[in-house]
């Protein structure tokens, strides 16, 4: 690579955003071009609440296919990335700057700092030679092989740029440019419910299982003060972003309900609420009685036919309703710029010499660390493409 780059000039590379995306490709071109970020927040501040402010780096998932399914959009355009920069690649980049890492049980990747503060201060040490610009960019143009970067106060002219805003920064900026937006919609959140759940508020049932349609998700769910929340309820907003709302799905509360019938044969004098308190928490063990007007009290043995058949079936398809996704918890969004206008380089088809990476891709992962391996892995490529097309 550095035989190819006889300049004497370091080309001038500008990359809108300093999210993890955009340092990612600073460090991999830092050497060779002449870097300036245009940020208006702290460079790297999204990572700090990552991982519940521990970092979760990456998913200990090696296989490139297998990687690419976590990502309810842009999982085939993701086999290219992945298999060029992949789960071991991040580990070994993390690695070379200082930051060990371990492996939790679930697959999930952290430092051994367990701290996305010195993971962010480990990233900003390899760009010191690079450029921190605090100006907004308000316009973007390209005049024969230059492109002129308008701010607020100043003018700026450049070789290559990459965008790499995050989605929070909102669409605006892309307007300026050619290319196909696929709006932006909240994933990995909270869902409001038409059922007022405020009594379960904190209340935790484990290992449901969640059916919609074709979808069938396992996993944990939580109530809050206004729906549910929880890994398994993550999952389905990400892979329904695009739904109207509202909507229903089928929960199974219990995993084996012929053990469950069992326990009801054997329990005869026993109270229901008791029985179900073995399988369910005891307070939405109330919610759900009353919901299906059964008396909590009522002895397992005195239950009728059709009051068994009731029980069971509620117990295996219990309905909730979706009436929107729940405000301000909002980590990831799907949407972005249309992936049929990128290559495989993440550089456009549309304007030579300028690329795309990280959150503004309409590519958005489960949680577990995807969302930052989407980063590391499409930032990586992005400056490696910047360099073999200098050369």
């Amino acid at each position: 690579m550095e035989q190819g780059l006889t300049c004497k000039r370091k080309p001038k590379v500008a990359i809108i955003g300093a999210g993890p995306s955009g340092c990612m490709c600073g460090i991999t071109i830092k050497d060779f071009c002449d870097v300036s970020f245009f940020e208006m927040s702290k460079p790297l501040k999204t990572l700090l609440a990552t991982g519940g402010g521990r970092c979760n780096l990456a998913h200990a998932e090696y296989d490139f296919k297998e990687l690419a399914k976590a990502y309810p959009r842009g999982e085939k355009f993701l086999y290219s990335v992945f298999s060029r920069f992949s789960t071991v690649d991040t580990l070994s980049f993390f690695e070379k700057i200082g930051v060990k890492t371990y492996t939790q049980d679930d697959g999930r990747i952290f430092p051994v700092s367990n701290s996305a503060a010195d993971v962010r201060e480990k990233m900003l040490s390899q760009l010191k030679t690079t450029k921190f610009i605090k100006e907004k960019v308000l316009g973007l143009q390209k005049i024969d092989d230059k492109f002129y970067v308008k701010t607020e106060n100043n003018k700026y002219i450049f070789d290559y740029v990459v965008v790499a805003i995050g989605t929070h920064s909102g669409l605006q900026f892309l307007n300026m440019l050619p290319h196909k937006v696929t709006e932006l919609k909240p994933a990995l959140c909270g869902l409001v419910t038409e059922d007022n759940f405020s009594t379960l508020k904190g209340v935790v049932l484990k290992n449901i299982i969640l059916k919609h349609k074709k979808i069938i998700l396992k996993g944990d769910m939580l109530f809050t003060d206004n729906g549910v929340s929880g890994p398994v309820i993550f999952q389905l907003s990400s892979i329904n972003s695009r739904e109207v709302y509202p909507y229903s799905v089928k929960i199974k509360l219990i995993e084996n309900e012929e053990d469950f019938e069992n326990s009801l044969k054997s329990s005869g004098s026993k109270n229901i609420k008791n029985v179900l308190s073995e399988y369910l928490p005891k307070s939405f063990v109330k919610y759900f009685l009353q919901k299906l007007k059964i008396n909590p009290e009522t002895k397992c043995g005195a239950f009728n036919g059709n009051t068994k058949v009731l029980l069971l079936e509620s117990l295996c398809s219990f309905e909730i309703t979706f009436i929107c996704v729940r405000n301000g918890g909002e980590t990831v969004f799907s949407g972005g710029v249309n992936l049929d206008e990128i290559d495989s380089n993440l550089e456009s088809k549309l304007v030579k010499n300028l690329y795309f990476c990280g959150e503004i891709l309409d590519v958005d992962g489960f949680c577990g660390g995807y969302n930052l391996q989407n980063c590391w892995s499409t930032g990586c490529l992005t400056g490696i493409a910047i360099l073999k097309n200098m050369s």
